[in-house]
């Protein structure tokens, strides 16, 4: 079984983008690595170069800064890392530069890339999510963040990075995946309130012009970290590629998870989905095969 990781970056120091832990978090299951290295205003292709593989290859690119609408520029990018996976690769592992994949996974994500490696209606592996925010001690556990999400796909069938990299499509429809019993971090809520700040008026303009800009981003130097509806404590382990990062911390986030900022119809959304399990109208960027 051949696996290619594949992922995009540009500006990931500007940004504080985790993006050598993330490479780092699934190189034990890639024969080799494709980064779609963009035009980057700082010091982000001596951070992939500092890591010592011989796995990864950096594709050189140069991103639509005018297309500025629905984040596609993020799918074209992506699609361009999956241009140049080898033809005899069995799997392709997406990773964006904001997620990291817990070591305590790696055999599992393994065994399940082999059980399926041969069956052509699997074309893709769905893992589970969760999405730290403010500091690396909470995590959020309302609507707004999805649950699910497939970061791994069969290569070389006509699948491609969809809308804005969130999601793949094959012939215009959603992918057929099997559920795997592991979880990707999402850390792209937890930086400095500086750089998040800086993060969000860039990001923005992937999908909005300047006009939106500047009536919805505030204009601050930090960003603020409290208008945030629900957080509940981690009480896990962070991969150990970010153990250096954790250490590192140098601003202070606190939250108080028995206060809720819902309206009424979310919150009684929020208490259903958290007795039963399900979420009413969840939106699925796949479809689940028995």
């Amino acid at each position: 079984m051949k696996v290619t990781g594949v992922s995009f970056i540009r500006n990931a120091e500007k940004y504080d983008y985790p993006i050598v832990e993330a490479i780092t978090s699934i190189l034990p299951l890639c024969d080799e690595f494709i980064i779609a290295l963009g035009n980057s205003e700082d010091k982000t292709e001596d951070l992939i170069k500092s890591i010592k593989s011989e796995k990864i290859k950096i594709i050189k690119t140069v991103w639509n800064d005018n297309l500025r609408k629905g984040g596609h520029v993020l799918a074209e990018e992506t699609n361009k890392a999956l241009a140049h996976v080898s033809a005899d690769t069995n799997w392709v592992f997406y990773i964006q530069g904001d997620e990291v994949m817990h070591e305590k996974y790696i055999e599992t994500v393994k065994e399940e890339m082999l059980r399926w490696q041969d069956d052509t209606q699997v074309e893709g592996l769905l893992f589970n999510y969760k999405h730290f925010y403010g500091s690396y001690d909470f995590i959020g556990d309302s609507r707004r963040w999805y649950r699910k999400e497939i970061r791994i796909i069969r290569p070389n069938t006509g699948i491609y990075s969809f809308g804005d990299a969130q999601g793949f499509r094959i012939n215009n429809r959603k992918l057929n995946v099997k559920p795997v019993n592991a979880e990707i971090y999402h850390y792209g809520w937890v930086k400095s309130p500086f750089f998040q700040q800086e993060k969000q008026k860039y990001f923005h303009s992937l999908w909005h012009d300047d006009e939106w800009l500047e009536k919805n981003v505030a204009k601050t130097s930090e960003f603020d970290y409290s208008q945030i509806d629900s957080l509940k404590h981690f009480e896990q382990t962070h991969p150990l590629v970010m153990q250096k990062r954790i250490t590192e911390q140098n601003w202070k986030f606190d939250f108080d998870p028995t206060k809720k900022n819902f309206g009424f119809k979310a919150f009684l959304l929020h208490k259903f989905e958290q007795i039963t399990g399900y979420r009413i109208g969840e939106y699925k960027n796949y479809k689940i095969i028995l």
